[in-house]
């Protein structure tokens, strides 16, 4: 069992694309690795595979009586409001795999290219209006606030959906399309621009024909801050890249201390998101999962309900009879 978790953590931390020295003084992301991958989490639901129920009713008494709950949400949510997953049909845009230009190595070598593909992303976004799930999500955060209890979205979505519906505790472990970060004095600032610079305008088609704007690095998005004009990057996770240790650390408090958790729209394929449902059904917190299929994790939870997630979501989480205000 130790031999598996070593291996399992270090394949944790090779797809932080940090050397493993630099990793180990950030203990928050050490801290959470060693968690989810400690042997404990392999006892109880995640070594007996658990026959997971659709019972509506018996998940809406668990709901009306948790007190703290985190969903967890993926690229499904985004897409029931058109947004496309970037994975099957849409996984090319021009001749390029999204995740071979969504990495630190791509956009250093080819900037505009990268920022035109971000701006093709941020566009179609912009365009996009919450969905069903993200209203139902936004309307039970305001509502159970009025009783005290606590809603928390974990999302790995990077578009702006969920706060637009009106979510207000949401944890972006992938960053946000609509922020920018500096490359020379690091500022994030969040930007909706459209276009974020005017070279950019009527650019990112993403046509396989479609040559590239080979737009000069000057005037690619620039920073604003005093004195600084820096090349400005999308504030988001590249392929590669370690996720934000403050995000992490926040996760980490959240699936520790939540008594129910939903995981929405998420494929359970990108690693460590896909962890933390398992990991917190390890401490035999109830988890229901809302999805279209079946997914890699369904087996360890403890609920499955299945068909689109704006049919199912807000019906598990209307108001109970039993809420009081």
């Amino acid at each position: 069992m130790r031999e598996v978790t070593h291996w399992i953590f270090s394949l944790f931390l090779s797809l932080s694309g940090l050397p493993v020295t630099m990793l180990l003084r950030n203990r928050a992301v050490v801290a959470l690795g060693l968690r989810m991958c400690s042997s404990h989490v392999t006892k109880g639901p995640l070594a007996d595979a658990v026959k997971h129920s659709s019972d509506m009713s018996e998940f809406r008494e668990l709901f009306s009586k948790a007190k703290h709950i985190a969903i967890i949400t993926g690229a499904g949510v985004s897409a029931e409001s058109g947004v496309p997953t970037f994975r099957g049909k849409n996984e090319k845009w021009r001749k390029w795999l999204s995740q071979d230009l969504a990495t630190p190595e791509a956009f250093s070598r080819d900037p505009s290219r990268v920022w035109e593909f971000y701006h093709y992303r941020r566009e179609l976004v912009m365009n996009k209006k919450p969905s069903a799930v993200h209203l139902a999500l936004a309307e039970c955060e305001a509502r159970l606030k009025k009783q005290g209890r606590s809603v928390v979205i974990i999302t790995q979505c990077i578009d702006d959906l969920h706060r637009q519906a009106g979510s207000k505790h949401v944890l972006n472990v992938h960053g946000s399309l609509m922020e920018t970060r500096c490359m020379s004095c690091g500022h994030v600032s969040v930007n909706k621009r459209s276009p974020i610079c005017a070279p950019l305008k009527n650019k990112g088609d993403p046509g396989p024909d479609v040559p590239d704007a080979q737009i000069p690095v000057d005037k690619l998005p620039r920073c604003a801050e005093r004195e600084c004009n820096g090349l400005l990057r999308p504030n988001v996770v590249f392929f590669g890249e370690t996720l934000d240790s403050h995000i992490l650390t926040k996760v980490e408090k959240e699936i520790e201390t939540c008594d129910l958790c939903l995981v929405v729209g998420a494929s359970s394929i990108v690693y460590p998101a896909a962890m933390f449902g398992p990991r917190i059904a390890s401490r035999g917190v109830p988890v229901a999962e809302f999805n279209i299929h079946t997914t890699p994790k369904s087996e360890y939870f403890m609920y499955h309900f299945q068909g689109p997630c704006g049919t199912t979501l807000p019906q598990a989480l209307a108001q109970h009879e039993s809420e009081v205000f």
